[in-house]
């Protein structure tokens, strides 16, 4: 680790509170068999780590990397806070290094708060312009996290009011047995919805009495109560 990593994650080890962590530990899932089984919390508010991205200005990408390697989740999450900010104020060919290197470290972006705070910053952003057959491959991988990062990439396109890739990573895990990837799939289509209800609806119509519920669901949570009901009850 640089001289600067160095003093980031002694800083940061000194700001874990020991009663967070253990609630972390639980509410991301750190158990045996579970999602984010291993991990490792230091106890650290969301605002706090933000803060101290901003006092270091200087960090570089090494100095990110260096962190993204780091046991602790607060460190790999603040290591993606300072990769998202680099990248944002990075040139073309920058930017393009900074996209390889996220995509060779999605092992380290392994929970869902890692990939949601980062994927559609670096990776949506880096594709919009581009071809995106790269999410394809993403979103077959047997590995979860790489899954999740296709699908929350795709809300920087929904954003530009680009929906189709959506539509069609959608499809590709629509029966995805993973909890997370149902969850933001489904969110993924509600954000359609919040742009284009037409196109939301036109894949629900086609597929909602196949898709999981807990997909469903989340895709449904916006609508009218009567409509919400409809598509529970299969009233289509």
């Amino acid at each position: 680790m640089s001289k600067l990593s160095d003093q980031i994650l002694n800083e940061l080890l000194e700001m874990g509170d020991s009663e967070r962590a253990k609630h972390s530990q639980g509410f991301f899932k750190t158990g045996s068999g579970e999602y984010g089984a291993g991990d490792i919390f230091i106890g650290i508010r969301v605002p706090q780590l933000r803060a101290l991205v901003k006092r270091y200005k200087q960090a570089s990408k090494k100095d990110a990397l260096d962190l993204l390697h780091s046991k602790y989740h607060e460190v790999r999450l603040t290591a993606l806070f300072f990769l998202v900010n680099i990248y944002q104020h990075a040139d073309s060919s920058s930017k393009h290094q900074i996209y390889k290197d996220y995509l060779n470290n999605i092992p380290y972006i392994n929970n869902w708060d890692l990939v949601d705070s980062s994927a559609l910053q670096i990776v949506g952003h880096y594709l919009f312009d581009k071809d995106r057959s790269p999410l394809v491959t993403l979103a077959k991988s047997e590995d979860l996290w790489e899954r999740r990062v296709a699908i929350i990439s795709t809300y920087y396109f929904i954003r530009q009011y680009e929906f189709q890739d959506t539509v069609n990573l959608a499809e590709i895990m629509l029966h995805d047995k993973e909890d997370l990837i149902q969850k933001a799939v489904g969110w993924m289509l509600r954000e359609v919805g919040n742009k284009s209800r037409s196109t939301e609806e036109s894949f629900l119509k086609k597929h909602y009495q196949t898709m999981p519920r807990t997909m469903l669901r989340y895709a449904i949570e916006k609508f009218p109560e009567e409509r919400r009901q409809a598509y529970l009850k299969g009233e289509f």
